[in-house]
C-alpha cells in the first residue's frame, strides 16, 4: 500500500488516502478540474497501486489519456442469483479441475467480499388478485430451484467471503441502495469510497448515492472475485447538466424514459455519464435511482450523481447508523467528493437536458428508448379508433380486445425503489375503487416491489389494501416480470391468444421490453410508470388514448377519465413524508442481514448430483474447449441483423415443451409445469445450451422463404448441404462433425442484459468467431472470457456489402494484440477469396492474455498452479 499520501481524517480515529495532494503533486491545480469519476478512480490508485507506477497512472486520468491501461479494484462483488450462482458454479468447478491436477481447491475463494442475492428465480404464477399469491409463488420457487438453493447453501459454508441473501427479500439493486452500500467503506482503518462491479446490467442503480457501480458479465464478475484488477482504460466521461424542475404530475419515470432517449440519440454508449446542475439537485435518491437503473438502457456503462444533501437525508431516511452517515459527509466534504466541490470539473462533452419538458410517458414497443408520450398515442396507431370499437364489440362478446393487455405489472428496481412512483400507484388504485372501477377480467396483475419495506409504508398509509382491491396484490419480492418470469396465463385466455393470433401486450414498470422477453404470447411490452400500469390494467387495452379515453362511468354516470383519478403531487408528497420512515428499514434490513455463525462446509469440492438438471459440473477443461481454436475453416452458424440482444442469444423466460430443453427436460423426467425459466437452468451446460439462439423471435438470415424474405424463428441452415433446420439440431450436428463455427453480425451486437451464457452458448457450440460490425461492452467482455474472439468492420464495411450469405468458410490471419488490424479471410463457394481488414477487439494486453489462455477460468488456473509451484 502506498503510504505516502495517508492521513488522519480530521476528527475521526479513522485515515484516508489525499488524492488531491496527489493529483496537484504531479500537475498543480488539476484535481479540481477531475469529474467525480476521475476523483474515485484516482483515489483508488493512490490507495492501491505500486508507488513507481502511480505517477504515470494518475497522468491518465488528469490528462486524459486511453492508450493504456490502468488497474481498477472494486471493493465489493454484487450478485443475483443466476449469473452469481453460476459464477460460483464454475468456481466450484475450478476447484474440482486445480485439486485434479495436484493443488489445494480450499484455496480457491473470492478474494473481495460477494454478496449474492436471491431474486431472479420466482415467477409470477399466481397474480395479485389471489390473497394468497404470495405463500404460492414462494412455495413454488422453493420446490422447482431446490437443486439450485442447495448449491447456493453450500457456497455460504464452502467459499470465503460469500455472504447469501436467500430468496424472498427483494431484488439486490434495492437492497444494494437501501442498505448494502455505505457509501463510504472502512477497512483497517482507512476510509475511502464504497465501488462495486454487480452480475446484472442494473448495477448502476447505486451510482445515485455518489457509488461507482458498474455491471459486469459473470465472467468480467469472477476475475474480480478471484483477486485480479479490472484493467481499463479511461472512460468518456460525459457531463449532463438537467435544469428546470419536472411539470406537476409526471413521474420519475417520465423522466428517465425521456433521457433515455434523449442519451441514446446523443451516443453516450460505453460512456461514463455525470449528472449535476439545478435540476439534480431537485431530484431526491429515489428519482436519481430511477435513472441511473436505466443507465444500460441509453447505453452508458455508469450514470453518476455526486454526494450532496440528499444523499445525506436518503442515508437517514433509510436507517443508515448515525455514525456512518456522519462519516460520508465529513469523507466527501474533506476529499472533494461533495458536490459543491464540483462546480470547476471538466468534461469533453457537456449534454443539457430540461426536466420542464418532460411529458407523460410510455416506451415501446420493443425498445427502452422509443419514448412513446402518452399524448401521442393516435400518432403512432397504438389508440386506433377503428380498432377500438371493434374491440369493444368483441368484448362485448365475453372475448378480449385487439391490443389486450394481458399483463400489467408494477415490478423492477427501477420504479419500485422510488418511494413516489409506489405511493401514486397506490393513490390512484384509491380513486379508481372509490369510482367502482375495476380490472379487466383478461389482465394478469401483480405487484413485485424490490423491498420488504414497500409493504410497511404503503401499510402506513393504508394505500396497500386500495391496490389489492384492484389486483395488485404483493406476488413477490424479486424481479418477476422485468426479468421475462411472469408466469403461466389462464389457459383460456392463452387458448383465445392462439386461435385468434390476438395482439396481446404487457405493461409493465421495469426496464426492459424486447421482444419475447416478457411473456411467449405477449407480442409486444411496453414501459410504463406504476400508476400507469394500474390505469392500463382498467382499461384492458393499449388501443385506447390513455388521456382522453373514458376508463368507466362513476354512480351518476359521468365519464372517468385518467386526470380524474391522477394524484396531484402534493398529495404523493404528504404521504410520502408522513409513510416512509428510517424504523420501516431498520424492522426490515436488521433481521436480513444478522447472518449468524456460518459452519464450514466438510468438504472443499461439491458433490455434484448426476440427474440435476439445474446444477452440473462445467466442462470448461475438458473435450473441445480444452483444445487449440485453429481460426481456419470456420463456417457460420448464423448471420444476423443490426441489435441482437442477449434475449436473442440465450432467452432467460419461460421453457416450453417444443423447445429443445423442454425436449431435454422431459426427457430427464421433470413435469412441464416445473421446467421454469431458461435462466434458472444456467448452472447445467446440458440444459444451459440448448438455450443458444432459442428466441422465437431470431432473424437469421442464412434462413429465408421462397420469397426471399428471412424467416423467423429459432432456426438455422447446416452447411455444406444447404439444410435447414432445428437451432439446436444445427449446433448438434456441427459439435459431431468438430466443426468449428464463425457468427457474423451488423451493428450493436449482445446489447441487453449481462448474460455470460450468451457468451458460453456459442463457445460451447464451437463458435470461435464473432464478426459484427460493434459489441455491447458487457458482452464484449463475456466472449474473450470464454475465448471467443470479437472482431469488428471496419466503417462502410458489413455483412451486407461483402454479399454474405453463409456459404463462405473463413480464416482468420495475423497477430493478435490490442485493436491490432487483423484479416478475415471469405472463401466463397465459387471459389473466390476475399481477404477483410478486421479490428481486434481485444481491448488491452490483460484481455489479450485472458483470450489466449482459453478464456477467465483457465488464465487463473494457469496463474494458481504456477504460483503453488513457487
Amino acid at each position: 500500500m502506498n503510504t505516502q499520501y495517508r492521513k488522519n481524517l480530521s476528527g475521526s480515529v479513522l485515515d484516508y488516502f489525499d488524492t488531491r495532494e496527489a493529483v496537484d503533486a504531479i500537475a498543480p491545480g488539476a484535481y479540481a478540474r477531475l469529474p467525480y469519476t476521475s476523483r474515485v478512480l484516482a483515489e483508488q490508485l493512490v490507495r492501491r497501486c505500486d508507488p513507481a507506477a502511480l505517477s504515470d497512472s494518475l497522468k491518465q486520468l488528469i490528462e486524459r489519456r486511453r492508450d493504456l491501461d490502468f488497474p481498477w479494484y472494486p471493493a465489493r462483488v454484487v450478485c443475483h442469483d443466476i449469473l452469481g450462482q453460476t459464477a460460483l458454479v464454475d468456481l466450484a468447478g475450478l476447484r474440482d479441475a486445480i485439486a485434479e491436477q495436484g493443488g489445494d481447491p480450499a484455496k480457491v475463494n473470492p478474494v473481495v467480499p460477494t454478496q449474492l442475492i436471491v431474486d431472479h428465480s420466482l415467477a409470477v404464477e399466481h397474480a395479485g388478485f389471489d390473497p394468497e399469491a404470495f405463500e404460492k409463488n414462494r412455495a413454488i420457487e422453493d420446490r422447482r430451484n431446490e437443486d439450485r438453493f442447495h448449491f447456493i447453501e453450500w457456497t455460504k459454508t464452502a467459499f470465503k467471503n460469500v455472504d447469501v441473501i436467500p430468496a424472498g427479500n427483494g431484488i439486490m439493486h434495492q437492497i444494494n441502495l437501501e442498505k448494502m452500500s455505505p457509501v463510504i467503506q472502512v477497512r483497517d482503518g482507512v476510509a475511502f469510497p464504497d465501488t462495486c462491479v454487480g452480475t446484472d446490467s442494473h448495477t448502476p442503480h447505486v451510482d445515485a448515492l455518489g457509488v461507482i457501480a458498474v455491471g459486469v458479465g459473470g465472467l468480467e464478475a469472477e476475475t474480480v472475485m478471484l483477486g485480479r484488477a479490472s484493467m481499463m482504460r479511461l472512460p468518456d466521461i460525459v457531463g449532463v447538466e438537467l435544469t428546470g424542475k419536472r411539470q406537476p404530475g409526471i413521474t420519475a419515470t417520465d423522466i428517465v424514459l425521456a433521457l433515455t432517449e434523449f442519451l441514446r440519440q446523443e451516443r453516450v454508449v460505453g460512456a461514463w455519464v455525470e449528472f449535476f446542475g439545478e435540476g439534480a439537485d431537485s431530484l431526491t435518491i429515489g428519482d436519481r435511482a430511477t435513472i441511473s437503473n436505466m443507465c444500460p438502457e441509453y447505453g452508458a456503462t455508469a450514470a453518476m450523481f455526486y454526494i450532496d444533501q440528499q444523499t445525506i437525508d436518503y442515508l437517514r431516511l433509510t436507517g443508515r447508523e448515525p455514525e456512518q452517515v456522519a462519516l460520508v459527509e465529513h469523507y466527501a466534504r474533506t476529499t472533494g467528493l461533495w458536490a459543491d466541490a464540483l462546480v470547476s470539473a471538466e468534461y469533453e462533452r457537456v449534454l443539457r437536458f430540461d426536466l420542464s419538458s418532460v411529458v407523460r410517458n410510455l416506451a415501446g414497443p420493443s425498445n427502452p428508448h422509443k419514448r412513446l408520450p402518452t399524448s401521442a398515442l393516435h400518432e403512432r396507431g397504438i389508440a386506433d379508433e377503428a380498432k377500438l370499437q371493434a374491440g369493444k364489440a368483441e368484448e362485448a362478446q365475453g372475448l378480449m380486445p385487439d391490443g389486450a393487455v394481458i399483463i400489467a405489472a408494477i415490478t423492477s428496481c427501477t420504479n419500485t425503489s422510488n418511494p413516489r412512483n409506489v405511493v401514486a400507484a397506490g393513490l390512484l388504485a384509491k380513486k379508481a375503487n372509490a369510482l367502482g372501477l375495476l380490472r379487466k377480467p383478461w389482465v394478469k396483475s401483480s405487484f413485485a416491489p424490490g423491498s420488504k419495506v414497500a409493504k410497511l409504508y404503503l401499510e402506513e398509509a393504508g394505500l396497500l389494501s386500495e391496490l389489492e382491491q384492484l389486483g395488485f396484490g404483493i406476488v413477490a419480492y424479486a424481479c418477476t416480470t422485468c426479468n421475462g418470469m411472469s408466469g403461466a396465463l389462464d389457459p383460456k385466455i392463452q387458448q383465445e391468444i392462439i386461435e385468434r393470433d390476438l395482439y396481446a401486450t404487457a405493461v409493465l414498470s421495469g426496464n426492459r421490453n424486447f421482444d419475447g422477453r416478457i411473456h411467449p404470447y405477449a407480442k409486444q411490452a411496453f414501459l410504463a410508470s406504476p400508476p400507469l400500469v394500474v390505469a392500463y390494467a382498467i382499461a384492458g387495452t393499449v388501443r385506447f388514448d390513455i388521456e382522453q379515453d373514458v376508463l368507466g362511468h362513476d354512480q351518476s354516470g359521468n365519464p372517468i377519465t385518467l386526470k380524474d383519478l391522477w394524484p396531484s403531487d402534493e398529495e404523493i408528497d404528504a404521504i410520502v413524508a408522513s409513510s416512509v420512515k428510517p424504523e420501516q428499514f431498520r424492522q426490515v434490513y436488521i433481521p436480513m442481514f444478522d447472518l449468524g455463525a456460518v459452519q464450514e462446509a466438510e468438504s472443499p469440492l461439491y458433490d455434484w448430483r448426476p440427474m440435476s438438471t439445474y446444477i452440473r459440473r462445467p466442462p470448461y477443461w475438458e473435450g473441445a474447449l480444452a483444445g487449440e481454436r485453429t481460426l481456419k475453416g470456420m463456417r457460420p452458424l448464423a448471420v444476423l441483423p443490426d441489435n441482437i440482444t442477449t434475449d436473442h442469444l440465450s432467452p432467460s423466460n419461460a421453457i416450453l415443451l417444443d423447445s429443445a430443453a423442454g425436449e431435454y427436460l422431459a426427457k430427464m423426467g421433470l413435469p412441464e409445469e416445473d421446467f421454469n425459466s431458461y435462466a434458472t437452468h444456467r448452472g447445467d451446460h446440458l440444459t444451459a445450451q440448448r438455450a443458444t439462439f432459442a428466441n422465437p423471435k431470431l432473424f437469421n438470415e442464412m434462413v429465408r422463404g421462397e420469397d426471399g424474405s428471412v424467416k423467423q424463428g429459432s432456426l438455422a441452415r447446416v452447411e455444406p448441404e444447404g439444410q435447414v433446420m432445428r437451432m439446436w439440431e444445427a449446433i448438434e450436428t456441427y459439435m459431431q462433425r468438430k466443426q468449428n463455427l464463425i457468427i457474423v453480425a451488423g451493428a450493436d451486437y449482445g446489447q441487453g442484459s449481462s448474460r455470460d451464457w450468451a457468451a458460453k452458448g456459442v463457445r460451447l457450440a464451437g463458435v470461435e468467431v464473432i464478426a459484427a460490425e460493434g459489441f455491447e461492452r458487457i458482452h464484449r467482455t463475456n466472449l474473450i472470457g470464454m475465448g471467443v474472439l470479437p472482431l469488428e468492420f471496419k466503417p462502410g464495411t458489413t455483412r451486407l456489402t461483402l454479399g454474405i450469405d453463409g456459404t463462405e468458410t473463413y480464416d482468420v490471419i495475423g497477430e493478435r494484440q490490442p485493436r491490432a488490424t487483423l484479416t478475415l479471410v471469405i472463401s466463397r463457394r465459387n471459389g473466390e477469396r476475399v481477404e477483410v481488414p478486421m479490428t481486434c477487439r481485444l481491448d488491452s494486453d490483460e484481455e489479450v492474455l485472458i483470450y489466449e489462455a482459453g478464456g477467465v477460468l483457465q488464465r487463473f488456473a494457469q496463474d494458481f498452479l504456477e504460483s503453488s509451484k513457487g
